[in-house]
């Protein structure tokens, strides 16, 4: 039942713009505001238009959601009900204290915290709760400690547009000292001596540009400029090796990278290039003793190998292979402590990781027999350890957190993710299939779903995908879905080209020219789910964010007969427009993955085929739900925004089109975990609604 409200129409204003002598016409261009920069950092100077038109689509969508209320509280409680309220991470001991972080029942955000290494008195040193109080958002970034263990370094964003106010915090005395540095990228990394700290500051164009040094106690204005980075194309972040020796300031788009580092006991030295950007060429670094332990796809090694160089010396010339390059099976991060080296790979679509002893080169790995599973690896504060902490889950088991010893091949269960509503693995099934593609591809497909789930083509699907930048989407395990399994959905990820999950090949084979690959391994996904018998066409619900809320937008255009419905999260569905403005955060940076419209015709007409927003056209879609954040650096608010003015403009038939803007975030949406919940159950409603479940 549809609420008879009139939906709400946006005054078209033709906009004619030329590229390439090529004319397009934007009826819809308005809705960018000219002064977004400053709705960024302060969301009540947006234009009066612009904002009535986005609060009227909001009160459309709850109108239209209205019957659902209830249904949504449900889900809500359901949600929150799988939540351990009081729940808190493992401790990770860093000299004499072990630090974590915690959350209090009732309780929305992160509190900081830290104990004498072998347990005591526990002394909070950020709480997020009260920090957060009286604000409509609030994120803290992070929070690293100081290596004498005197300070820490934390950073807040309290408006959801992701510039960060770093603060320094006395821990003695509990205090912030009496200043801040506005405009971060996030938090800080400490020099060996404590005595000063590095950061990535954005411009105006929320752009990581400049790298500062600052000294703890002075002014924030007299901080040193380290290194400016001049190309908008680019990327920056500073960190720090395991063995804490070195600071690493790392630059990068989406295939290139450079790095420099500085010792960590010299802070005032010039950075020193390891070896120049070369495009195509992606490398990162951790170091032991005067080495340097490099990942890298140097040498035509597509998924990656791990070589050494040394300190002295990095250049390429110097690079000598230590793990080899073995084709299909993808290096994802490595991790070099003072005995031992840890890496991440994943072959065959399953996740591995591989312990080198570094006397004698001898491995061994830790992995697991589930169909499909995630797993994560941390690498702690220490660096002469002989322990490694990981992550494991599947799609029925929940997290579990291991520490395990390198030497003894011994793995301790530190913690178990608790449902305290309850949870029974052997209620649920969780299978991967493979789907065919029209090329002769497979592409993985895992699904979960109740025992007792009729498979007979009848049962509604949620069918999640993404498909860019490399992501991959881990096979992990996600409470919130379980609302929708136990009402008789099927929940489905597609893992389609523009991940990684088959190797980097399967990354490429989805970017720029061949982009529309993932489009087409996403409907052959819903094709073989069906032709399985796990659904019916008109029972899918499609769902992605961002990218992943491009890929939405195209599977709109290009096959609506095949999905009921369309979950539209922050979604990247003006590709064309954004990446003809370079002023806009991540234009420049985004060229590698999507192509240069601006420099290259071919480009141009490849995204234009393909962009949502401009394949809009006049037929029936699917019922579509978009979400949009107001302070969204990453996929500005006016994309959603646009792509369903002109739906509702040129679409046929009456199915149901809604936007919902959130005025008070950005691209993550609400920024507590609980209100965040309110937003999937928003998600879930419709998923169920669209499948008649209401």
């Amino acid at each position: 039942m549809k609420n008879d409200m009139r939906p709400p129409r946006a005054q078209a204003r033709a906009t004619q713009i030329e590229t390439h002598g090529i004319t397009r016409q934007d009826d819809y261009a308005w809705l960018r505001a000219d002064n977004w920069q400053e709705v960024m950092k302060d969301p009540t100077v947006l234009d009066g238009d612009i904002r009535a038109y986005l609060e009227a689509e909001n009160a459309y969508q709850d109108a239209q959601m209205s019957e659902t209320k209830p249904l949504q509280e449900t889900l809500f409680s359901e949600m929150r009900g799988r939540i351990k309220e009081d729940d808190s991470a493992v401790p990770s001991p860093d000299g004499p204290y072990a630090y974590s972080l915690k959350y209090e029942t009732g309780g929305q955000h992160p509190i900081f915290y830290r104990t004498p290494r072998d347990g005591g008195q526990e002394t909070i040193m950020v709480n997020g709760d009260q920090e957060a109080d009286g604000k409509a958002y609030f994120k803290i970034a992070g929070a690293s400690h100081s290596p004498d263990h005197k300070l820490l370094a934390w950073a807040y964003d309290d408006k959801g547009s992701e510039y960060y106010s770093l603060q320094f915090r006395d821990l003695e005395s509990g205090k912030d000292l009496a200043y801040s540095i506005e405009d971060t990228g996030s938090g800080g990394v400490f020099s060996a001596d404590s005595k000063f700290v590095f950061y990535v500051r954005l411009d105006a164009n929320h752009r990581p540009s400049k790298l500062f040094r600052h000294e703890i106690g002075t002014d924030p204005a007299n901080d040193v400029l380290v290194y400016e980075e001049k190309d908008a194309g680019f990327f920056m972040g500073v960190g720090k090796t395991q063995s804490g020796d070195t600071l690493v300031i790392d630059i990068h788009d989406h295939e290139t990278s450079e790095v420099w580092m500085i010792p960590s006991d010299q802070p005032t030295a010039d950075p020193v290039l390891i070896a120049p950007r070369q495009t195509g060429i992606e490398y990162s670094i951790d170091d032991h003793g005067d080495q340097l332990y490099i990942l890298t796809n140097a040498d035509e090694a597509e998924d990656f190998k791990i070589v050494t160089a040394p300190k002295a010396n990095p250049g390429r010339d110097n690079w000598h292979d230590l793990v080899p390059h073995n084709a299909g099976c993808l290096i994802l991060s490595h991790c070099v402590y003072k005995s031992f080296m840890t890496r991440l790979e994943r072959e065959d679509g399953l996740p591995r990781i591989v312990i080198r002893n570094l006397k004698d080169g001898s491995e061994h790995s830790v992995a697991f027999d589930e169909e499909a599973y995630s797993l994560g690896l941390s690498g702690g504060y220490e660096y002469d350890t002989d322990t490694i902490r990981f992550s494991y889950s599947s799609m029925t088991t929940p997290a579990q957190t291991f520490d395990y010893n390198v030497k003894t091949g011994k793995r301790m269960l530190r913690k178990e993710q608790e449902v305290p509503s309850g949870h029974d693995a052997g209620d649920y099934v969780t299978r991967r299939v493979m789907a065919p593609a029209a090329d002769g591809e497979t592409v993985p497909v895992s699904i979960l779903y109740r025992k007792d789930t009729p498979l007979d083509g009848s049962a509604p699907l949620l069918l999640y995908g993404y498909g860019s930048y490399g992501i991959s989407i881990p096979a992990s395990f996600n409470t919130n879905c379980l609302s929708l399994v136990d009402r008789g959905f099927v929940y489905a990820i597609a893992h389609i080209r523009g991940g990684k999950e088959k190797g980097f090949g399967w990354y490429k084979a989805g970017r720029r020219e061949n982009k529309k690959n993932t489009f087409t391994d996403f409907i052959a996904a819903a094709d073989h789910l069906v032709a399985e018998n796990f659904t019916g066409y008109d029972k899918i619900i499609a769902q992605g964010g961002s990218a992943g809320g491009m890929l939405m937008g195209a599977i709109a255009n290009l096959a609506p007969e095949k999905f009921g419905g369309i979950i539209a999260e922050v979604p990247f569905v003006d590709v064309l427009a954004t990446m003809l403005d370079d002023t806009l955060p991540l234009t420049p940076p985004e060229w590698p993955e999507w192509g240069n419209p601006i420099a290259d015709k071919t480009a141009y007409e490849y995204i234009a085929s393909y962009s949502p927003y401009d394949n809009v056209e006049a037929k029936e879609y699917p019922a579509i739900l978009a979400l949009a954040g107001l302070t969204d650096p990453r996929v500005t608010y006016w994309e959603p925004a646009k792509w369903i003015a002109k739906l509702r403009a040129t679409k046929t038939g009456d199915s149901l089109l809604m936007l919902k803007t959130n005025m008070d975030a950005g691209h993550g949406g609400a920024s507590g975990r609980f209100d965040r919940l309110k937003e999937v159950a928003l998600v879930q409603a419709f998923a169920l609604k669209i499948a008649g479940k209401v």
